[in-house]
């Protein structure tokens, strides 16, 4: 199947060597050089992936990930020229699924894509049950990629839903960072940080207690582990 991906960068000449390189790989892209206009383009057509550079003109990087991320669940890989960690953080926090330091060769960007539309595909054909229900007022909804909260949606990225479903799949079984992000990214972990990320993220929409968290617990050196009770619902 072919896939339609957009490419929302500045530099045109880095953007049209993705897109030739992508294209070539069998996929069909579109080239955005600003937010704005990457935008626009992401509500006129349909698209499996999208691909940010974080510093484009008109409305940000930062921006569009976000406004994309409100709209649709499609993988989002973010490119910077900068390696400082409070971008990737913030990407990430914003729903960003990956994140691409410049210079990058382009066969690990292909390695990422492929990764990321290989895991979106495969979580779109699982089975689930009607809900999942933890605490008093926790239901996740798998088929519409929903938590609520005593019937109150709970924001969560892609990334921080497919973690708790993972853990709600296993109570009380510890994972290790590395195995967190196989089973979640579909490929070896290159940066424990990200989990990290996703992990505070997800904590915090739980309202968990540092000292005394209700449902994940820190398994100091070694991981985290779901300890709340769980109800499948069919």
């Amino acid at each position: 199947m072919e896939t339609n991906i957009l490419v929302v960068e500045d530099d045109q000449e880095i953007a049209f060597i993705i897109r030739d390189h992508l294209q070539a790989k069998g996929h069909y892209v579109t080239v955005a050089s600003t937010g704005k206009e990457g935008l626009q383009d992401f509500e006129q057509g349909k698209y499996h992936l999208a691909i940010i550079d974080l510093m484009i003109p008109e409305l940000s990087g930062f921006d569009l990930c976000q406004r994309i991320r409100l709209k649709s669940d499609i993988p989002l890989l973010i490119l910077s020229a900068k390696a400082e960690d409070d971008d990737k953080v913030r990407g990430l926090h914003l729903g960003a699924d990956d994140y691409i330091t410049k210079p990058f060769s382009l066969h690990e960007l292909s390695a990422r894509v492929q990764a990321q539309l290989r895991r979106h595909r495969q979580w779109r054909k699982q089975k689930f049950p009607a809900y999942i229900r933890f605490g008093t007022r926790y239901r996740l909804y798998p088929e519409e990629n929903e938590l609520t909260n005593d019937g109150v949606i709970v924001s969560l990225t892609p990334k921080e839903f497919e973690i708790l479903y993972l853990f709600l799949q296993f109570p009380n079984k510890m994972f290790t960072k590395k195995e967190i992000y196989k089973l979640v990214w579909h490929e070896e972990c290159e940066d424990e940080q990200t989990v990290t990320v996703h992990m505070k993220g997800l904590r915090d929409k739980l309202n968990e207690d540092k000292k005394n968290p209700k449902y994940i617990e820190t398994v100091w050196g070694s991981g985290y582990r779901f300890v709340g009770d769980v109800h499948n619902e069919n």
